[in-house]
């Protein structure tokens, strides 16, 4: 199972209420929601191993030199290129980390990639199947039944999620996990800085890849007038030539990350008792930390 922590902390924090508060007041409310997710995953799905995968680089410079627009609206305003995140999340992200680390939860980010590029790589390392739980639909890409590639993406809060396989892809877009890149960098995303192509959206650019494959062969119809393209979607695409050069490379996830070697698999008990006997005292972690024990304790 990998983990898009900061996707999830990020849901944590915005679906537990601020008023959960360490007892010298600081919030922990995605410290605790986080850890109530990662006991129900647990304890629900029962995975052997299990990766929390980080963004050392939230908006990689090689991404940012492709398509200078990724993500630069979520730059903090006055910053040298941090993300705007809101003042009572921030502190609580050295929590999470530390909590991880002394529960015995592996953590893997590398220098340069996002989280994404962490999960694809390792789940193209995976020998057997692979649950990636985010809120980033971004993943469905690497969906992929022959491999046992699943994405767990939450509906509603943390408490429903979808199993997205095969078959719902091509059932909600029409596509399968290789053909959602597609689908993702033509529609375009707002949230990640990325225009798409002008005029079309999400239903156009599932019909074209059923007409005519990928990427590559929507370009080549681009470019043939007896492809049965309309003139205005032949427009279109020479108009965002620039941008299909580029986006691919920023939108797929990288699968080559040199990610170290770890140990993903799941403890039974504590690694560092004693430290995370200090962290619950000082963050009040109450609750949502023996969940989470138990759910570890208790796997079959």
């Amino acid at each position: 199972m990998l983990l898009d922590t900061a996707s999830l902390y990020f849901r944590a924090y915005y679906g537990v209420p601020e008023s959960v508060k360490a007892p010298d007041g600081t919030p922990v409310n995605a410290v605790r929601g986080l850890l109530d997710f990662v006991a129900r995953l647990v304890a629900e799905h029962r995975p052997d191993e299990l990766v929390a995968c980080l963004d050392a680089d939230w908006r990689p410079q090689w991404r940012v030199d492709l398509i200078p627009s990724y993500k630069q609206h979520r730059v903090a305003e006055g910053s040298t290129g941090e993300e705007e995140v809101p003042g009572t999340l921030t502190p609580q992200v050295p929590v999470i980390e530390a909590v991880l680390d002394a529960v015995g939860i592996a953590r893997a980010g590398v220098p340069g990639y996002e989280a994404d590029d962490v999960i694809g790589t390792l789940a193209t390392r995976a020998p057997g199947p692979v649950d990636i739980v985010t809120g980033d639909r971004d993943l469905f890409q690497l969906v992929d039944d022959a491999r046992g590639v699943t994405v767990l993406y939450p509906l509603k809060g943390m408490g429903s999620l979808q199993r997205t396989d095969e078959a719902l892809l091509r059932e909600k877009y029409g596509v399968d996990g290789p053909g959602y890149a597609d689908l993702a960098l033509l529609r375009g995303d707002p949230s990640d800085g990325l225009p798409g192509v002008a005029g079309v959206g999400e239903k156009t650019a599932a019909k074209l890849l059923a007409a005519h494959g990928d990427l590559a062969g929507i370009l080549a119809a681009a470019e043939d007038p007896a492809s049965g393209m309309t003139k205005a979607q032949r427009a279109k695409f020479e108009a965002a030539r620039e941008y299909l050069a580029a986006a691919p490379e920023v939108v797929r996830v990288a699968l080559d990350v040199p990610v170290p070697a770890l140990d993903a698999t799941l403890p039974r008990e504590p690694r560092d008792p004693e430290a995370l006997e200090a962290l619950a005292g000082r963050w009040g972690l109450g609750g949502s930390l023996e969940r989470l024990l138990t759910a570890l304790r208790d796997r079959p």
